[in-house]
């Protein structure tokens, strides 16, 4: 099973893909946020016009026929709470878009259940949209006895000063599956705001703590109320915490500070504080993690990307090296890249081919010679076949990425003007980037108008080449007039590549066929490409 990239549906997937109790850490980020739509922005090269972005998902659940089958399953399974409460929550809320949402997720969030280790544990990262309900579904899924932590990730500052307060956290909601659940502390840096204000210098120049030698409350046995050294807690209702031949020996040791006002004495510590390696165990308040901004080195232009930092804690905490991290929900494979970082197999599923063609990319381009295996893609003509009558979208998005070019256009007929995928590439060592138009043809039959037709959009949009990606065979007449439409002349090395290149979906699964054009730039102008990772034989600091 790992490491593996699955396309389809995360319900069908987990049932008939993933072994039962066979994953140690589940990490899922299912989006609810009603009528939003998200689009991922593809990289443009500077000067170039605006980036192409296309719909990469509805982020809206509908009551309808699906969510009735999906309710009626949650009825008759065998968690009985699960049920009971689903049935609640249908009388409260009634049949909308909100218990669309909470069907579906009790239905995976039961099978999430099931492919965990006795030792796993899940972590539900959410916005406060349907919150509240999640942490219901997951009481009744894993029970309330095994609810962990709910962590608040502060992912930004306000900015908005009208209205309600202004949101700024995500909560993630950590569950064991048992009692016995893996987990080791984290330790980072501390702040350099919360340095002690305890710190004096030394006679050796160095910084070091202070503590009170008094506690509060006058005792009556013994001296620990009474004067030392001129010095009487009791006046103050305290007493002293050692006896004044301990506190003796630590004066002659030069470890008593005697503050020059005149104020109480404190005990010194005996190592100077270390401010830049002081570290402070993590605790469910996240709030050293920044998000992914618009200018982040990590961002791919993906909706919903979450910090790899975050995730790295998450894979740290609740995992060993070599056990196993699955996300049900992968978008742009953060997960996947923090759990092959630290030494993790994986598990990735996602219902949009936009998101696994992004995954492999990510990966191979951020570590060298990764192996892993990609489910649910077609393999050969009749696998493309048949994605491209079940989905049109998801065939040109799944047909860009075999010549390595971004999707383009939304799923409104018309909205890409003839584009289904952009090519960007440098053919000069300093000049300005140029681009290759893509169009996708799933249907049984093609024709010459339907190659005119693009000739037309390659000339329109100014562009250098014309890739003609086909599912069924070209006529001969097609490739006489691909031909008739010229060369494309590279001014590097004087190459004529044909202007309009016809290739089949065939053609480029076997390899026998592949687009025709030189590029110094190696495909970084039409994607952002992930950094390099650079192996460390050491994790961050655990603690117990």
């Amino acid at each position: 099973m790992p490491n593996a990239l699955y396309f389809g549906d995360n319900l069908h997937v987990l049932r008939d893909d993933i072994a039962a109790e066979s994953v140690d850490l589940v990490y899922l980020d299912p989006p609810f946020n009603s009528n939003a739509n998200y689009n991922v922005l593809f990289k443009s090269p500077q000067g170039a016009e605006s980036q192409a972005q296309i719909e990469a998902f509805e982020d809206t659940w509908h009551w309808g026929e699906q969510a009735e089958r999906e309710f009626r399953e949650l009825l008759t399974q065998e968690n009985t709470d699960v049920a009971q409460m689903m049935d609640a929550l249908r009388n409260f809320l009634g049949e909308n878009d909100m218990l669309a949402y909470l069907t579906m997720m009790a239905n995976r969030l039961l099978e999430l259940h099931k492919v965990l280790k006795p030792t796993g544990s899940l972590y539900l990262h959410c916005d406060p949209t349907a919150s509240h309900y999640l942490k219901m579904v997951l009481d009744g899924v894993f029970g309330k006895e095994n609810f962990c932590n709910e962590i608040i990730w502060k992912r930004t500052n306000a900015r908005g000063t009208m209205g309600r307060w202004p949101r700024v956290h995500d909560t993630i909601f950590f569950y064991s599956k048992t009692e016995n659940f893996f987990f080791q502390h984290l330790k980072v840096k501390a702040e350099e705001s919360k340095t002690p204000h305890t710190l004096i210098t030394g006679t050796d120049g160095l910084k070091y703590q202070t503590y009170e030698l008094t506690g509060p409350g006058v005792t009556k046995e013994g001296q620990s109320g009474q004067s030392w050294k001129g010095f009487s807690p009791s006046a103050l209702g305290r007493h002293w915490g050692n006896s004044h031949g301990q506190m003796d020996e630590w004066d002659a040791k030069g470890l008593i500070h005697w503050p020059k006002g005149g104020g109480f004495p404190r005990r010194r510590a005996d190592e100077p504080f270390q401010v830049e390696a002081r570290t402070v165990t993590v605790g469910d308040f996240w709030a050293d993690i920044d998000r992914v901004n618009q200018t982040a080195k990590e961002r791919l232009g993906y909706p919903t990307q979450k910090p790899q930092a975050l995730l790295e804690r998450i894979v740290q905490a609740s995992s060993r090296p070599g056990e196993v991290v699955l996300d049900p929900f992968c978008g742009c494979g953060t997960a996947l890249h923090a759990a092959q970082k630290l030494g993790r197999q994986w598990v990735g599923i996602d219902i949009t081919h936009l998101a696994i063609s992004l995954i492999e990319k990510r990966l191979r381009d951020a570590f060298f010679g990764i192996e892993f295996e990609t489910h649910g893609t077609p393999k050969d003509l009749a696998g493309a076949q048949e994605l491209a009558r079940r989905d049109k979208y998801q065939f040109q998005w799944w047909a860009c990425s075999l010549v390595n070019a971004q999707p383009y256009g939304g799923k409104k007929k018309g909205a890409d003007g003839g584009i289904d995928g952009l090519i960007y590439f440098q053919d000069e060592v300093n000049g300005a980037p140029k681009r290759i138009i893509v169009s996708v043809k799933g249907g049984d039959k093609v024709s010459v108008p339907m190659l005119r037709d693009m000739a037309h959009v390659v000339e329109r949009e100014k562009a250098s080449i014309g890739l003609f990606v086909t599912l069924a065979a070209p006529t001969e007449p097609m490739r006489r007039e691909a031909a008739g439409t010229g060369f494309y002349e590279c001014p590097h090395n004087k190459i004529a590549y044909p202007k309009i290149q016809i290739l089949t979906i065939e053609g480029l699964l076997s390899g026998h066929e592949r687009p025709q054009y030189l590029d110094f730039a190696q495909g970084t102008q039409t994607f952002k490409k992930a950094k390099k990772e650079v192996k460390k034989t050491r994790q961050a600091t655990l603690l117990g």
